[in-house]
Order: structure tokens, then sequence, then C-alpha cells
């Protein structure tokens, strides 16, 4: 079974068909945590009344990284997927996911295909581009109520499944080195050694990639972070930054990427693949 972490602050459309999606197109038993940073829209009364969901309720605003641990800790299961709430996933990702996790044992820590990230940069500029021409005005003209989030939806894939279907078919299980930061796979025994998210940094993903990849130099059992390139999610991108939402609480321990590294900049990466 898997555990799938998600914090969400307001943005109740979008928890929506980001649980709709979730449901319809995983086919394996999961269990959903939410991590709630005291949402005053109905979120957080949407999910606890959802099975197999636990609601951790927060009572002020944490960053990414600080609400990715709270999970962690309620989870009972070997895989964790730390799912941003704005993404569409895919059917069968997850029996893709643990296929290639079962036959890559050095394969830890797993992402996938996104409007974000893909095989090479051109890709990933070209459908981000088309991407940005239908979000934007719809977004002007209609908010991000749900009438406007599907409508994005059908107008950028028809079909997301058929699409994401006929990238399956030519990519498969295949991967390269890279990530998507709205999806994000990790193993439990993997965490047990790189450790927990660094909850000073809220570019949390960057970090994480920068920590396997340099695991990975001096530890040939554990492979840098890999995007599975047959496995697509549409990301909405940035909802939650683009809306109003309180200060962090934690925002005083808070250090930028560049000063965690800064001594290492071989590992500073912003832009794996898109």
């Amino acid at each position: 079974m898997i555990s799938i972490i998600t914090a969400i602050y307001n943005q109740l459309d979008m928890n929506k068909i980001f649980y709709k999606y979730l449901v319809a197109n995983t086919s394996l038993p999961f269990e959903l945590i939410i991590v709630d940073n005291n949402s005053n829209d109905g979120s957080r009364e949407f999910f606890e009344n959802l099975p197999n969901t636990i609601v951790i309720k927060n009572k002020s605003n944490y960053n990414y990284p600080y609400c990715q641990n709270i999970g962690i800790k309620h989870a009972k299961y070997e895989i964790l997927c730390f799912f941003n709430n704005d993404i569409i996933i895919s059917k069968n990702w997850d029996k893709h996911i643990l296929r290639i996790l079962n036959e890559n044992k050095e394969i830890k820590v797993l992402s996938v295909a996104t409007n974000d990230h893909l095989e090479s940069k051109i890709a990933a500029r070209k459908i981000n581009r088309k991407w940005k021409k239908i979000k934007y005005p719809l977004i002007k003209l209609f908010g991000t109520k749900t009438f406007s989030l599907k409508l994005m939806l059908r107008l950028m894939y028809g079909n997301i499944n058929n699409f994401a279907d006929k990238r399956f078919k030519k990519w498969a299980y295949s991967t390269i080195e890279g990530y998507s930061g709205s999806a994000i796979i990790i193993t439990k025994d993997c965490l047990e050694t790189i450790g927990l998210w660094d909850e000073r940094i809220q570019a949390a993903d960057f970090d994480l990639f920068n920590r396997v990849k340099k695991q990975s130099l001096s530890n040939k059992k554990i492979m840098a972070i890999q995007l599975a390139l047959g496995v697509y999610f549409h990301h909405y991108q940035r909802l939650t930054v683009k809306t109003k939402y309180p200060e962090f609480v934690n925002k005083n321990q808070m250090i930028s990427l560049e000063q965690k590294w800064k001594d290492e900049t071989k590992f500073l990466r912003k832009d794996i693949i898109g």
C-alpha cells in the first residue's frame, strides 16, 4: 500500500478535482494524509468526510517541508508519495511506479513527467507554452472555480488519460535523472538514509534533489532522483502562490537554498529538466 501526503491551504474546488482523479485513477489501496494549514473555505471539512483519509489540523500556516514531515509521522506504509493538491493524476500511475521501484532497487526517489518537466527542455517548453496560453486567459475570465479548472484541462488534453496512455506507450518504464517538485515518491528506507525534509528551506524539492544526488555519488545503492517518463501528471502550477495566504509561522527559521549549498555549488541545480 501507499501513503499519499498532501499539504493544503484553501482551494476547495482544486481539492475536489484532485481527489476525484486520485480515486478514479489509483488502482491499488492507499491512505491519504492531508496536512491542512488552517483552511477556512471548507477544504478541511471536505477531506474530513472522506474514507481512508487522515486530516492533520495545523493551527497556522507552515511551509512545505514542515508539512511533509508531519505527514511522514502519520504514514503507515513503505512508499511515500508527496503530491501537490494542484495536480491531476493519470490512470494506473501507482502500478507503473511500483514496477519501476521493484525492478530497479537503486531507485529510491522517483518523480513523474509533468507539464513542468519532460524528457527534454524543448519538449517541456513546448507543452508549457501551450498550458500558459490556456491557463491565464481562463483564470482572468473565470478564476479558479471548478468550471474553469475543468475547462483548462479539457482544452489542454481533450482526455488526459488518453494523453497519458500515449506517453506510456512511447516511454513505458524508462527513466532519466530529474524530477517534478509537484509529485515526488520516496521509499521509507531511503528517508532513513538521507533524513527528513529540511524544514528550513521552502524550495525543499531542489534541496532534496541535491541531497539525493550527493548521496548517490558516494553510495552506489542509491541513484539520483529519477523522472518516470511514461507516467504523466498534469500540474496546474502555482495556484496557491498566486493567491493570498498567511505568512509561514516558521519563517524566522528559514534559509535560502543558496545559503545551505553555497560551499557545494556543484549540487546547486535549479532547472533539472525543463
